[in-house]
């Protein structure tokens, strides 16, 4: 295969993006298995960050309370809440019984988080 002018980023053989540089600091192409030195790339800086995973259970239940204070749990209806008589409520649905049979509503009030089901 005959080479052809591209970007530094890409095999001047085949065209196939490179892979990382390799212990040796040279990069072998994926495609054609070609090997060329890390000088190909030219002037290119590879800039990168680090993020660690931190487990804080006083954010996470922050989180969670913000969460559902300010989420719906889903499209919002207006259905009046059995329990406090909010005129909203959150609805999710399942097909819980056979096909031939309608849906289970799930119900959530959007004010006290009180659950209705409905089978329709």
């Amino acid at each position: 295969m005959e080479s052809f002018a591209t970007h530094p980023e890409f095999c001047p053989s085949c065209g196939t993006i490179f892979p990382h540089l390799d212990k040796k600091n040279d990069i072998t192409c994926y495609n054609c298995k070609k090997v060329f030195p890390a000088e190909i790339l030219g002037d290119q800086t590879v800039e990168y960050t680090l993020h660690f995973n931190y487990y804080d259970p006083e954010m996470l239940s922050r989180k969670k309370k913000q969460k559902e204070e300010d989420e719906p749990e889903g499209p919002i209806v207006e259905r009046k809440c059995s329990k406090c008589g909010c005129e909203t409520m959150t609805y999710a649905t399942l097909q819980l019984r056979s096909a031939d049979e309608g849906q289970t509503v799930f119900y959530t009030c959007t004010k006290c988080k009180s659950k209705e089901v409905e089978n329709s």
